[in-house]
């Protein structure tokens, strides 16, 4: 919005130069310097969509750069016309390195001392050298000040962005702790039942057997039935023992945790009722959910909310993510995808990607039947 509200006031100065000053200031022809006014806002459009450090920006800065001192000298001693200058020495500081901004800062300065000098020469007046220097000084400075003070917006731009980052990774590595934490409490607990009741009632059941034998009439009856009874019994605790090894954390919540530790874009999680997943399949949806996060904050131009869609389609266990950021084109996969992609296949499963309206993944993993 900074960048929008004074690239704003440069269109406004642009605009009210050729109403304000008087033909006869001018150095070219009216329409030229138009023209040039014209090429100058397309120009600097254009140049802050590229790539940091990228030919295309440098050739950008350079020929923005270029039409801009070409502006200021075009009507020497405009007024606030050099603040196109100082505008261009702080969008540089976004799309190419520090030597090049300083380059543009030199050249800007060049260009504002001749239209100075040329400004002197229009009015009669003889050169005042030290008046030109205090005038390329003033604006030498001011140029200097909003490039670094560009540098520490980024700079602290960058800070919050790993910031979160890092909010994401430590919601989805709690999320996995406590799940591991619970998952071998679960263990133990059924290892225990296994082995105690288990055993016991593994027990009961051989006695009674036994007994069967011994009795006879009513009480051969009566120790049938009980024999019956620890038999069910022996098949709950078994099955207990069999769901407490299968639970996997609740789905909802752990995508939710993720989504909910970056304030900026918003994450909004929506899972289907009829979502099952075990813990494997937790645990990578929990992955590809941080993946997409960390994506969205790092990478998507203007984001404000990324949705992330968990559902079942046919026999496939599916995940979408996609933010409202700008189109970012072809996308190559990094660490991060591989990883992701590496992790899904390793379950049997799928991932796409796409970065034509926004950044778009898709996870498709087979349907596992819990029991």
């Amino acid at each position: 919005m900074a960048g929008l509200t004074v690239l704003g006031v440069c269109v406004a100065i642009l605009v009210l130069v050729p109403v304000a000053v008087e033909p006869d200031a001018f150095l070219v022809p009216v329409w030229a310097w138009a023209v040039a006014a014209v090429a100058y806002v397309v120009v600097t459009v254009v140049v802050v969509q590229q790539p940091r450090g990228s030919g295309r920006a440098i050739i950008g800065v350079a020929a923005q750069t270029l039409v801009a001192g070409g502006l200021v000298v075009g009507v020497p001693g405009a007024g606030w016309l050099p603040i196109l200058l100082v505008f261009g020495a702080a969008m540089a500081t976004y799309v190419v390195r520090w030597w090049t901004t300083g380059l543009v800062i030199c050249a800007n300065s060049v260009a504002l001392g001749i239209s100075s000098v040329l400004a002197a020469e229009r009015r009669g007046d003889d050169v005042v050298w030290w008046e030109a220097v205090f005038g390329v000084g003033l604006y030498l400075l001011l140029q200097v000040a909003s490039a670094f003070v560009s540098a520490a917006l980024q700079r602290e731009q960058r800070m919050r962005t790993e910031l979160s980052v890092a909010h994401a990774e430590l919601a989805a590595a709690a999320v996995l702790r406590d799940e591991a934490s619970r998952a071998s409490e679960r263990l133990r607990i059924a290892r225990e039942l296994h082995d105690l009741l288990g055993h016991q009632l593994t027990v009961l059941t051989l006695e009674l057997e036994s007994a069967t034998h011994r009795t006879g009439g009513a009480q051969a009856e009566h120790v049938e039935r009980a024999r019956s009874v620890a038999r069910e019994l022996l098949a709950d605790v078994r099955a207990t023992v069999g769901e407490l090894r299968r639970r996997a954390p609740d789905l909802r919540e752990a995508l939710g945790a993720v989504g909910a530790a970056v304030p900026h874009p918003r994450v909004e999680v929506r899972v289907a009722d009829d979502v099952r997943a075990d813990e494997e399949q937790t645990a990578a949806l929990l992955r590809v959910t941080q993946e997409a996060v960390t994506n969205a904050v790092r990478h998507a131009e203007e984001a404000t909310v990324l949705r992330i869609d968990v559902d079942v389609d046919d026999d496939r266990l599916t995940l979408v993510a996609q933010d409202d950021g700008y189109a970012a084109g072809d996308v190559t996969p990094g660490h991060g995808l591989r990883g992701i992609a590496e992790r899904v296949e390793a379950l049997g499963g799928t991932v796409r990607h796409d970065g034509t309206r926004g950044f778009r993944l898709e996870v498709a993993l087979p349907q596992r039947v819990l029991s």
